[in-house]
């Protein structure tokens, strides 16, 4: 059995592509039927994100099943195949499996280390059971794709570092506060990237929200999205003493906050520690209040930094990642190449069992005379030697399985010992 992979994603196609190969659940059900019959196709499962739409088939024939795949993706998409061909990549094989563990552990993303895609590749094992789509070796490769993203994501810290401007702002609140449960966060200016930030530290525990902006109805509307208050923008000054967290990126041309504004400020607060987050370009928070005790600011260049160090973070772990999806990789293939010899195994130890059973039935009958105990130490030398004689051919097959000669070494036995497996059914241990 081969695995094949059809994709796109946003490397290699744009969005107007994309969009016409994406498959929802929904569409998947509907052209279930159709993908169970495709020729030369055993299994299919389907990963369709906004980034990406991804076939994973199990087939006999390469040929055949990736004719046939190209085949449907193109019809369905309503895209000419000399077009598609343009946009998508093929992988077989070992280069299939070693893509699928590496977009499950977040390597293949737009953002590395990314954790959304790890339950859009459940999703999609999930929805290939639900539409009988799957066979047992895409069974398999997909709960060792689940099985790699969550070790890589427990033995590394790929997705334990900030990645975006507003990640990195709660990850420097947090360094400064901890903890952020029952911090109150002010938004001054109520647009895209603060919304976001402020988004981020809610979900992180703060639970006070007040939004100052120039137009009221904006700060309305984005306060009621958060259960804050909102305020003028004119009036956040007098704010300034009750919040621990200020995110700014108004539309002013000059400084908004100055040092001396903050001193009797300060004097208020009592000690308790203020962050500015200046988001804004030109710049809202004059640096000068660095000079002032219990005071941190960050711009957007600091953010920026935060951003890039640890993105060379996630780079470093994503190496360590590279290990893990490896060791996994010859795991499953060690699997994936014991299907081709375990028939013959299985039809070797049937032969034994036969000739075995044959001749102590046909040598007690000529011993009848024989005790129960004595017939049962004749039994015992039988299997023996049926056992020893053949532990060493069925051992060396299951090793050779793994190399290139295992099919020809399969094929060997078969014909010298005039072995017939035809009709058995491996199922997803590798038993039959």
């Amino acid at each position: 059995m081969f695995v094949i992979v059809l994709g796109l994603n946003h490397k290699t196609a744009p969005v107007e592509i994309r969009e016409k190969i994406s498959m929802s659940k929904p569409q998947m059900k509907n052209k279930a039927r159709e993908l169970s019959n495709l020729d030369g196709v055993e299994g299919i499962v389907i990963l369709s994100t906004c980034n990406r739409t991804e076939f994973y088939i199990a087939t006999k024939d390469v040929k055949l099943g990736k004719k046939s795949l190209i085949n449907f993706v193109a019809n369905y998409g309503n895209c000419p195949v000399p077009t598609l061909e343009r946009f998508i990549y093929l992988k077989e094989c070992r280069n299939a499996v070693h893509h699928l563990f590496r977009v499950a552990s977040g390597l293949d993303s737009m953002i590395l280390g990314e954790t959304q895609i790890l339950g859009q590749v459940q999703d999609a094992y999930e929805y290939a059971l639900e539409y009988k789509l799957s066979n047992n070796v895409l069974n398999t490769l997909f709960q060792n794709a689940i099985s790699v993203g969550k070790r890589v994501r427990t033995e590394t810290q790929i997705d334990r570092h900030a990645v975006s401007v507003s990640s990195a702002a709660v990850e420097l609140a947090k360094q400064i506060f901890g903890n952020l449960n029952g911090c109150c966060v002010l938004i001054l200016g109520a647009g895209e990237t603060s919304e976001l930030t402020a988004r981020h530290l809610v979900a992180n525990g703060v639970s006070t929200v007040i939004v100052a902006n120039r137009t009221f109805e904006r700060a309305c509307k984005l306060a009621q999205e958060f259960g804050g208050n909102a305020i003028r923008l004119d009036d956040f000054p007098e704010h300034l003493i009750t919040a621990d967290i200020i995110i700014s990126c108004t539309a002013a041309p000059k400084y908004i906050v100055e040092a001396k504004d903050l001193l009797p400020v300060l004097e208020k607060r009592k000690g308790r520690h203020i962050l500015f987050i200046d988001i804004a370009v030109p710049r809202d928070i004059n640096p000068d209040v660095l000079q002032l005790d219990n005071v941190s600011l960050y711009d957007v260049d600091d953010l920026q930094n935060v951003v890039q160090q640890n993105i060379e973070e996630r780079k470093k772990e994503a190496v360590k990642a590279e290990l893990i999806i490896n060791d996994e990789l010859n795991k499953f293939f060690k699997w994936l190449d014991s299907l081709f010899v375990i028939p013959t195994i299985v039809a070797l130890k049937e032969k034994g069992n036969y000739i075995k059973k044959k001749e102590l039935e046909r040598t007690l009958r000529k011993l009848n005379y024989l005790s129960e105990k004595e017939k049962r130490i004749i039994e015992s030398l039988a299997n023996g030697i049926i056992n020893q004689l053949l532990h060493n051919p069925i051992s060396n097959l299951k090793e050779y399985a793994h190399g290139q000669k295992g099919a020809v070494y399969a094929e060997a036995i078969q014909k010298l010992f005039d072995l017939d497996k035809n009709g058995q059914e491996v199922n997803e241990e590798g038993m039959v």
